[in-house]
């Protein structure tokens, strides 16, 4: 049985064909660039109003505080018109009681939260948290000189603590697994690190943020090590927020990188009394 022979395609139909397909693929690249780009009605609205509402409990120094006159003052007030300002808006701040920050955001009453804010990986479905910009962990902390450098370090070495605190916590821990660690609590921290620069004990187990309060009243203690436990303070955002989660991410980037935010925690520890 004879067979017809195929067809065979013109080279112009076949790039005619193809130009076509550019053209094609071209049209559907702007129209999905025009429309289906990431819709951020936060971001929108805080362009609109010129202002970065952020919500505070302006009572945990030197983080944030009330001046004498009632206004929000501290690192994070800082912090919070240092990022707005890159933006080319102003800061609102807006306080909220720390138990009910979340529901302020969540609500629509604050764009953002900056206020010395733990991760909390429970929340992370329906909040989004930025890159840590302070690290309130427990930490090692020794005189300088001494020779502990590590957790490893401290076999036989008496270990000022806070009764009851996260750094007790840890001291128990540690004392679990090496039973010649000796464990020295007391009342308060003031009272723990005094015990430390007193030659009491061969070194202390205390917060980040304690730690930072009294380096910066003087106290010549260095911690030594990464943190032990991680408590990150971090800036929130709503979920689908992506627009306003980019600009905090980058530009918080960019303050850590200059020193803008090493400068304001030297600022405002330094101000403040453990």
């Amino acid at each position: 049985m004879r067979r017809f022979p195929g067809k065979r395609s013109h080279p112009r139909l076949l790039w005619g064909g193809f130009v076509v397909v550019i053209l094609a693929l071209s049209i559907l690249l702007l129209l999905k660039g025009k429309f289906l780009s990431p819709k951020d009605k936060t971001w929108d609205a805080m362009q609109e109003r010129g202002a970065w509402r952020v919500g505070m409990d302006p009572s945990f120094p030197p983080f944030e505080m009330l001046d004498d006159a009632g206004q929000p003052v501290g690192f994070d007030v800082d912090l919070a018109r240092a990022l707005a300002q890159e933006w080319g808006l102003d800061v609102e701040i807006v306080a909220t009681g720390f138990d009910g920050l979340i529901d302020a955001m969540r609500a629509g009453k604050v764009d953002s939260i900056v206020s010395a804010l733990p991760y909390d990986p429970r929340l992370t479905e329906d909040v989004y948290y930025s890159p840590m910009y302070f690290e309130a962990g427990v930490r090692l902390a020794v005189l300088s000189g001494s020779d502990v450098h590590t957790v490893d370090d401290l076999s036989g070495k008496k270990v000022a603590v806070e009764w009851g605190s996260a750094g007790d916590a840890v001291g128990r821990q540690l004392r679990r697994k090496d039973p010649s660690i000796q464990i020295v609590p007391f009342e308060t921290p003031q009272e723990a690190v005094r015990a430390l620069v007193d030659g009491e004990s061969d070194a202390l187990l205390i917060d980040g943020v304690t730690l930072r309060l009294n380096q910066a009243q003087g106290a010549a203690i260095t911690p030594v090590g990464p943190a032990l436990t991680s408590e990150p303070y971090v800036i929130a955002a709503p979920i689908d927020a992506q627009i306003l989660q980019e600009h905090i991410a980058q530009t918080l980037e960019q303050l850590q990188t200059t020193g803008v935010t090493t400068e304001l925690e030297q600022r405002w520890f330094a101000q403040s009394i453990p």
